[in-house]
């Protein structure tokens, strides 16, 4: 069963859902219909209060690196590229390229994009931190004033740890 939990952010409402004890979704809702709508698994378990905790310390700049189990839906490229993603370090970012090379696929610029898209476990697989190759910060499914938050919060914080 998955169990979910909604909460306020400095980016807007987050959901983050678990399956067995792992982070399955971490995902802005941009939808006030979703907002309002009674999640059927809303569920204070153990698991999403210490995911909960942690994003919370993400955000107040007290967590670079996250220590949670999470579970990716999605095709073995996907898993590849998310694994990849993971790697990146806080405050630092990757091309699409990059990306691409790391998982020895160096051809593969534009799946990767379409991976990183379809990232379900926002922040703490850390797509918003892949940029283009050129240094311009591009396509983020939340919007590039969220991406442009999460890395000047990031590039701010270094400083702090």
């Amino acid at each position: 069963m998955t169990n979910t939990y909604t909460f306020k952010s400095p980016i807007g409402p987050l959901r983050i859902s678990e399956e067995n004890n792992k982070l399955t979704h971490l995902y802005v809702i941009q939808n006030e219909c979703d907002l309002t709508l009674s999640h059927p698994h809303e569920f204070h378990s153990d698991f999403l209060y210490e995911a909960y905790t942690q994003v919370n310390e993400y955000f107040a700049g007290k967590r670079q690196n996250f220590n949670l189990p999470t579970s990716f839906h999605g095709t073995a490229f996907q898993q590849q590229v998310w694994r990849e993603l993971q790697k990146i370090p806080y405050g630092e970012t990757r091309s699409y390229q990059d990306i691409a090379i790391g998982i020895g696929n160096p051809k593969a610029v534009r799946a990767v994009g379409q991976a990183n898209n379809k990232n379900s476990i926002l922040i703490v697989v850390p797509c918003h931190r892949v940029i283009h190759k050129n240094g311009d910060i591009t396509g983020f499914g939340c919007g590039m004033d969220v991406k442009k938050y999460l890395l000047d919060l990031e590039k701010n914080k270094m400083n702090l740890f």
